[in-house]
């Protein structure tokens, strides 16, 4: 068959056509795209926040350290936690401290002047502890309530160190002090509560120790039929400063407020006394929140609030 000389099924000259590529399917790229976003929902996210403006301005020397300004900074990180919750992420907050980040990173050997190091201290944070989970709340409700916490870490670190160090005598250490103060405290702390009845109760100590105050604050739910419902970790702090006291045979003391149905609000007080809890008469509960602290004065009492005794308490067998 003699040859035509032509090209049959082959492109003409001047038509070129595309060479076929494999793409992935849209249904593939698809799921990909929702794995992907399932996943990120099972990884937590921690933020560390400079919630003060002179730990804002103490990061500003770092070149890395994009922001300056505290405003602008702080509405960008609750777009970034808004964004975060959108996703489904968990999300903790935590107080981001200059001075201990600059601690972290000698200890470490870190250049504190990268981005790096700075998540490598958040992560830290997230595992000591500390930090307050993002629920939606705004960023000017979110701030007084992650100063709060990082103060109360800080008092239950110093409580316990001075509880472990009232087991040591000279060479010798004897962790039974510890413990039974501590034991004793948690059963001093269900006695007032338990004492005081049903309603919601605010509870105080203080104990000085080592030349400073340590102050736990506590709330207990007891208006439902069982024991009663203590904040955590507010219980392992208040437990601990009180151990604390006990061991030390510190002057401190506990100060109880309730709130009840039907009733007025009741203030009642207990000193620190021989590793138990003395109650304080009538007079002195009045005399301890009706005198300023600092000058001495007296100070009017608070309206609708009723000064009362506090409730003698069996110590454990």
């Amino acid at each position: 068959m003699a040859h035509t000389g032509r090209r049959g099924h082959r492109n003409r000259p001047g038509e070129h056509r595309k060479p076929k590529t494999r793409r992935p399917r849209t249904r593939e790229r698809t799921r990909r795209r929702t794995t992907r976003r399932a996943l990120r929902r099972e990884a937590p996210s921690t933020v560390a926040l400079l919630a003060d403006e002179r730990d804002f301005a103490a990061m500003r020397h770092y070149a890395s350290f994009v922001f300056d300004d505290h405003g602008a900074y702080l509405r960008e990180m609750e777009g970034l936690l808004k964004a975060l919750a959108a996703q489904g992420v968990h999300t903790t907050v935590a107080l981001f401290d200059p001075v201990a980040y600059e601690e972290f990173c000698a200890d470490t050997r870190l250049d504190p002047d990268t981005s790096t190091s700075r998540t490598r201290y958040t992560a830290e944070l997230a595992a000591a502890g500390g930090a307050v989970t993002y629920e939606g709340q705004p960023i000017a409700r979110l701030v007084p309530r992650l100063i709060g916490v990082a103060e109360e870490q800080a008092t239950w670190e110093y409580a316990t160190a001075l509880l472990s160090r009232a087991g040591h005598r000279g060479e010798c250490r004897d962790d039974t002090t510890a413990r039974a103060a501590f034991d004793r405290a948690g059963a001093a702390l269900r006695a007032v509560v338990e004492a005081a009845g049903p309603g919601v109760h605010h509870l105080v100590c203080s104990v000085p120790a080592d030349g400073t105050s340590l102050v736990a604050v506590l709330h207990a739910d007891a208006r439902e039929a069982g024991p009663p419902k203590l904040a955590e970790p507010s219980g392992l702090v208040f437990r601990t400063v009180l151990a604390c006291g006990f061991a030390l045979r510190s002057p401190g003391g506990l100060v109880l407020r309730t709130i009840a149905a039907d009733s007025p609000e009741t203030v009642r007080g207990w000193a620190l006394n021989d590793g138990w809890l003395r109650p304080l008469s009538e007079a002195e509960v009045f005399t301890a929140y009706c005198t300023d602290a600092e000058t001495g004065e007296p100070i009017p009492p608070e309206h609708g609030v009723e000064y009362r005794a506090g409730i003698p308490l069996s110590p454990p067998e």
